[in-house]
């Protein structure tokens, strides 16, 4: 994410909250701080999330699996997100983001995705608050679904993405059925690039990271 917060905000009429992650941010990696977009009475919110959703059973966020995408084919029927996906979805704003394809040796080979048009990528997600009094958080998944004939050339999933006329009706505002918009993106929407293995690493930071090969 190398939108500006403030930025966002306004993409989104929301409202922004004080404890936004720091921006820009070129390998944000699962259990970090998201920003996201929920409903709200009168006006819309961006506000931070961990990136890894928590069953309401779970008893620590290590009690199970991670949890950072939900299966777009399985997804009303899964009890860690049968709940949220009716009452609880939201948008993830991103710049792009990195999949992996492996190369003869098995090196994992990193690969960034972005809009064409240079815009915004906005990732359907699910969300809840977890936990109680001091240990209570707010968590989101990311929404995949089957890759296009395209995108599976490089994976066989990819993030749904909503485009802004979809927003209202993903986030309820609109009272129309949701589960229409789970579908992969059009031909073309996305531009990609083979980056440097660098990215590997959680520890790796810096716009390096998103270079295109040899640049």
């Amino acid at each position: 994410m190398t939108h500006p917060n403030d930025a966002m905000a306004q993409v989104f009429a929301a409202m922004p909250a004080n404890d936004l992650p720091s921006v820009p941010r070129y390998n944000i990696c699962p259990t970090q701080a998201v920003p996201v977009v929920t409903a709200g009475v009168g006006r819309r919110a961006l506000r931070p999330m961990r990136w890894g959703f928590l069953p309401h059973w779970y008893k620590a966020p290590s009690d199970g699996p991670l949890l950072i995408n939900a299966r777009a084919e399985t997804i009303a029927q899964k009890p860690a997100f049968a709940a949220a996906v009716r009452a609880r979805r939201c948008l993830v704003p991103a710049t792009g983001f990195y999949e992996w394809t492996k190369d003869d040796q098995g090196n994992r080979l990193p690969w960034y995705f972005t809009p064409r048009d240079g815009g915004v990528l906005v990732f359907a997600g699910v969300w809840q608050d977890w936990g109680q009094g001091a240990d209570a958080r707010p968590c989101v998944a990311i929404v995949t679904t089957a890759a296009s004939p395209w995108m599976a050339q490089t994976h066989h999933r990819e993030p749904v993405c909503l485009a802004p006329t979809d927003w209202a009706r993903w986030l309820g505002e609109t009272g129309e059925k949701a589960a229409p918009l789970m579908r992969a993106a059009p031909e073309g929407y996305f531009d990609r690039w083979r980056v440097d293995a660098r990215v590997n690493s959680n520890r790796a930071e810096g716009p390096t990271l998103t270079a295109r090969m040899g640049m």
